[in-house]
């Protein structure tokens, strides 16, 4: 069985992902970081779920068990390892977290010592060691080589400090009030501190995590209480972030959410404006609207389509020279100021835009309209080989003869096919995903 997925290794805590398989994990990676070690230390993260304790704990017995020195630094936002990982001149870092999923699950997500996410042929090259037995057991080392670990509960200031750096000098967050829902997560402690501190009104939702309440009717999944709260307090803008902080939706004045590929397009466009965007160009996913890809045209920028998944983003970023890009679900890579997706970083660009722009959120952030554009998860059994679903290249034919855009694909963290229908008319659009949901509920889960 393959373990890593799109964003690392991820599933139920305690059932898929048990403490021998985090230690195993572990050991495998420190065994090949080991081969390319400068410092011999890695850096070990976590968000708030309580699996987290079981986790890193199993993590930096793997990790000193192959003669690791191990720096634990506690709940902190992903992008935040990134960041600290080239920081403290560790070899590689480690973020526990199954980001925006519910707390049951849980996931180990490895960066490499510049702070960037692995790329697939090093994470196979890790699972393969996983997977040899003679590797792994020739792995331990004894005596004075055994690796030690350490906490460290100040490098809070140290994130805190990049952040304010990526936020303009000659700007201050005077006289914004903004409500921010942390979503018990990872960000509850940074977030409201970095915008206080930068001078706005902050008030601040779901930031008491328990262990078990990380995204729970809250942050960037669920918006109804931000929505409220920016309505009651009358609010300039809400913001939400996800589990590990790595995620950000945004809600204007009126309580109403913004599309992510909105928010793309405004901030693509601000930063052309103040000529930051390097490139001539964005880059999206395949999931992001038609809409997004025509105003980039009409303002001469090209939009770059990359598979889903953040880290496929900043990869066609790299080959393009481009320092923008994102997600439409809310991960929004700053490549100048972050490495992976960051929710402050991007909420503090937005921020800024308001600031300079002197517009309400609810027009300078919408600077297009969608297409019709609807996406459906279907839970699923298994993930059967698309192209072993007999009949589906005539139904996705019949799709396109119709001028609507599709994208259909298997989610890589949950057992679940995500379909995607993209087009002018909603009435033919509603019609034809009904169709299609009941053509997949009848082959995936018969």
């Amino acid at each position: 069985m393959k373990l890593f997925g799109t964003d690392g290794v991820r599933g139920e805590a305690g059932s898929f992902l048990t403490a021998e398989l985090a230690m195993r994990v572990a050991m495998a990676a420190g065994i090949y970081f080991r081969d390319h070690a400068r410092t011999k230390k890695i850096l070990v993260g976590k968000d708030t779920r309580k699996s987290g304790y079981m986790i890193e704990n199993a993590i930096v017995s793997g990790l000193t068990a192959v003669g690791y020195d191990v720096v634990q630094i506690g709940p902190m936002p992903t992008p935040a390892i990134a960041f600290l990982t080239e920081n403290m001149r560790c070899d590689a870092g480690i973020m526990i977290s199954a980001s925006h999923n519910p707390y049951e699950d849980n996931g180990i997500k490895f960066f490499d010592s510049h702070g960037n996410k692995l790329s697939e042929e090093i994470e196979a090259a890790i699972e393969a060691i996983i997977h040899d037995k003679e590797k792994m057991e020739q792995g331990y080392v004894t005596g004075k080589h055994i690796g030690s670990a350490k906490r460290i509960d100040d490098v809070i200031g140290r994130y805190i400090v990049q952040l304010k750096n990526s936020f303009c000098r000659d700007l201050t967050l005077q006289g914004l009030r903004i409500v921010l829902d942390t979503a018990n997560g990872a960000g509850y402690k940074v977030g409201p501190t970095v915008l206080e501190e930068l001078g706005a009104e902050v008030i601040v939702l779901h930031d008491k995590p328990n262990g078990f309440n990380i995204n729970e009717g809250c942050g960037a999944l669920h918006t109804k209480d931000l929505r409220e709260a920016v309505k009651q307090y009358r609010a300039d803008v809400g913001l939400a972030l996800d589990g590990d902080a790595d995620r950000l939706i945004v809600v204007d004045e009126n309580g109403d959410e913004v599309d992510g590929d909105q928010i793309l397009g405004a901030l693509a466009l601000f930063l052309q404006r103040s000529g930051q965007l390097k490139g001539e160009g964005v880059v999206a996913t395949v999931m992001s609207n038609q809409a997004l890809e025509d105003t980039m045209s009409a303002n001469n920028l090209t939009l770059h389509r990359s598979n889903v998944g953040d880290k496929y983003v900043l990869e066609m970023m790299r080959e393009h020279g481009i320092n923008f890009g994102g997600e439409q679900s809310g991960h929004i890579i700053m490549h100048d100021y972050a490495k992976t997706g960051d929710g402050l970083v991007s909420a503090l660009q937005i921020l800024a835009l308001l600031l300079t722009s002197g517009e309400k959120a609810s027009r300078i952030l919408r600077p297009f309209e969608l297409y019709p554009q609807k996406l459906v998860n279907i839970k699923v059994k298994i993930k059967k080989p698309l192209d072993e679903i007999q009949g589906l290249n005539d139904e996705l034919e019949k799709i396109e003869k119709l001028h609507m855009r599709h994208l259909i694909r298997y989610s890589g963290t949950e057992n679940k096919l995500r379909i995607l229908l993209e087009g002018k008319d909603a009435k033919v659009l509603e019609k034809q995903m009904a169709h299609l949901v009941t053509f997949f509920e009848k082959a995936l889960n018969a």
